[in-house]
């Protein structure tokens, strides 16, 4: 038993350390406990073979076809024409919009996907994204409450009363206590959240643009003092090279952004043109470059180039041809941890990183060799059907792009397809007609089938890091119960507030729950609960029913951290928070869920065993 709390010690110190992969820590903890043999293998590999990972995989791909179809776009350019400017009216339709499609699908792909509908719909209404960002959030977690299949914690919790030979949850059993709390989640937002929130990003007093301009963006990540324009003189080596043979960025750590052609028999340079790698440089050639001073004048003093004021110069800084944007990681992106380098993103999207902001700071160290993080945000410049192409990268980023763009993305033919499978699979699991496991599969089949999404669409949706933590995790729980260790915290916990009643006890399953769900991952963090909060009820000789569902309720109240949820580190970079923000709004937030799930929960799940 010892043993086993140091291994899962150790895991959560890893978990909130964020040093590893989620996945691999949890697959560190099974081998763990595989090695020392305190599980067989059987018992150690059981958690692959559970309906529950081969359910949430499905979802995935569920929600996957809802996304690639463009219904869920679709959902978000309603938004924008239904809220109008008020700021009060919009924050309340995200936050019900937002909830209402993340208690069918993932949350983390619900805010993936409207995160670029809702910034644009806030800079379109003149007010800051920041004021709607963390609302947006917190609802997604919340709405997770509304279904079986909302959040995985859910899953986790009924799977486990049914092994334990009682019913499992229906589909909606959990749904009154789920719409309280999103009904006093938009509340709280309304009238007091909002208030709390800061204005750090365009807001409604900014000046009349839709949009951020390119000189806003320039501003933001500060490239003013970085642009420099330098013109080949007659002796340069770099006459008659392509891009991609003076290799500019390798050889001296700096972007070659535009060209401005200045041939013999014209009095002035033409407008600048976008680059390909393989433009080829010529005499009298004005590049706009982008480094830092000291490459820069190493640059021109080795390639014989004139560096010129850039003011003397005629046209923008960028052609209508050429854009700025803004490019955010998400959870699943294979760029995570891998430099631009290593991806070679430039050859690959043909497209330049000119910036990156990590946790709202603008970074100072070379970008080419810069390892990626989760919420990292890339400031990319390249010809707006480059930058467009990009929008199809959804697992692997999500554009901040512009209304124009925006407007741009429609239903598929495909759509009333993928809603008529969702709709399907929903009423074959609120009627019980089949197990939630193969109706969650025949939906992920039938989109592959009727081409909503490709077999490779449909495996790049699926969370696979997710999908290994709760296979790897599951076997911790049996360890616990193997071992004692479940038994020993839960007398712990009956020492503690046992004297008090269930009540009592629920209230500590929660804060404890809660307080884990901050810093690790709220699927994990209910694996571990489930068996607790079961055991307790069972010496308290009550119905496990509503201390199971007291977990699942807590472990969807990450608020109060940036990192206690992927969809709280999405929105961090676009909001410009900090940590203190999702502190001061998210702990009173949790406050209310708690005393709200203190009568709501024993009110619908009745202690009493049946």
């Amino acid at each position: 038993m010892l043993f086993v709390f140091c291994v899962l010690f150790v895991t959560i110190v890893l978990f909130a350390s964020d040093r590893l992969r989620l996945d691999l820590v949890a697959l560190l903890s099974l081998l763990a406990l595989l090695l020392s043999n305190t599980l067989t293998p059987a018992e150690a590999l059981a958690g692959f073979s559970d309906p529950l990972v081969l359910t949430i995989a499905g979802l995935f791909v569920v929600g996957g076809g809802i996304f690639q179809t463009g219904v869920a776009s679709y959902l978000g350019q309603w938004l924008a024409r239904l809220a109008g400017k008020s700021e009060g009216r919009l924050l309340v339709l995200t936050m019900g919009l937002v909830a209402a499609l993340s208690g069918v699908m993932s949350s983390t792909g619900t805010t993936a996907v409207l995160l670029p509908v809702v910034v644009t719909v806030a800079w379109q209404a003149k007010h800051s994204p920041s004021k709607l960002l963390i609302p947006m959030a917190y609802a997604s977690l919340l709405g997770g409450m509304l279904t079986l299949i909302g959040t995985p914690p859910n899953l986790v919790v009924s799977t486990y009363l049914s092994e334990a030979g009682l019913a499992p949850l229906g589909f909606f059993a959990i749904t009154p206590v789920g719409l309280a709390m999103v009904l006093l989640g938009i509340g709280f937002m309304f009238m007091v959240g909002r208030q709390l929130l800061p204005a750090r990003v365009r807001s409604a007093d900014d000046d009349n643009g839709d949009t951020p301009t390119q000189d806003e963006l320039a501003k933001t990540y500060r490239l003013p003092g970085n642009l420099f324009f330098l013109r080949v003189r007659r002796i340069s080596p770099l006459i008659g090279q392509t891009i991609a043979q003076a290799d500019l960025r390798a050889h001296y750590g700096v972007n070659l952004l535009e060209i401005q052609p200045w041939l013999e028999r014209q009095p002035s340079p033409s407008w600048a043109q976008p680059v390909t790698p393989e433009t080829i440089l010529h005499s009298n050639d004005i590049l706009h470059i982008q480094g830092r001073p000291a490459d820069v004048t190493r640059l021109a003093r080795e390639m014989g180039l004139m560096l010129l004021p850039g003011h003397d110069l005629q046209g923008p800084m960028l052609s209508e041809e050429l854009g700025l944007v803004e490019v955010l990681l998400t959870p699943r992106s294979t760029l995570i941890g891998k430099t631009l380098s290593d991806v070679t993103f430039r050859r690959r999207y043909n497209v330049t990183v000119l910036a990156i902001l990590r946790m709202g700071e603008l970074l100072t160290t070379p970008l080419q060799t810069t390892p990626l993080r989760f919420g990292d945000t890339l400031l990319i410049q390249g010809t707006w059907e480059r930058i467009g192409l990009l929008r199809r990268e959804q697992r692997n980023f999500v554009v901040l792009g512009s209304g124009e763009e925006m407007a741009g993305s429609r239903l598929s033919r495909k759509a009333p397809w993928a809603v008529a499978i969702m709709v399907g699979m929903l009423l074959l699991m609120t009627f019980e007609l089949l197990p939630t496991v193969t109706a969650v599969l025949l939906a992920a089949v039938a989109m592959v089938l009727t081409r909503c999404l490709t077999v490779n669409e449909a495996y790049e949706t699926i969370n696979w890091e997710s999908v290994v933590l709760i296979a790897s995790m599951l076997p911790m729980a049996t360890a616990l119960q193997k071992t004692g260790g479940v038994l020993f915290i839960v007398d712990g916990l009956m020492s503690l507030v046992g004297g008090w009643g269930p009540l009592a006890v629920m209230a500590g399953l929660f804060m404890l729950t809660s307080l884990f769900s901050q810093f690790i991952s709220n699927t994990a963090t209910a694996v571990l609960m489930a068996p607790i909060a079961f055991a307790a009820a069972t010496q308290l000789t009550v119905s496990p029913v509503p201390f199971l569902v007291m977990v699942a309720v807590a472990a969807s109240t990450s608020f109060a951290t940036p990192v206690a949820s992927p969809v709280n580190t999405l929105v961090l970079g676009p909001g410009g928070y900090r940590f203190g923000d999702y502190f001061k709004v998210g702990a009173l937030l949790q406050l209310i869920i708690f005393i709200a799930a203190m009568l709501l929960v024993p009110f619908f799940f009745p202690l009493v065993n049946s």
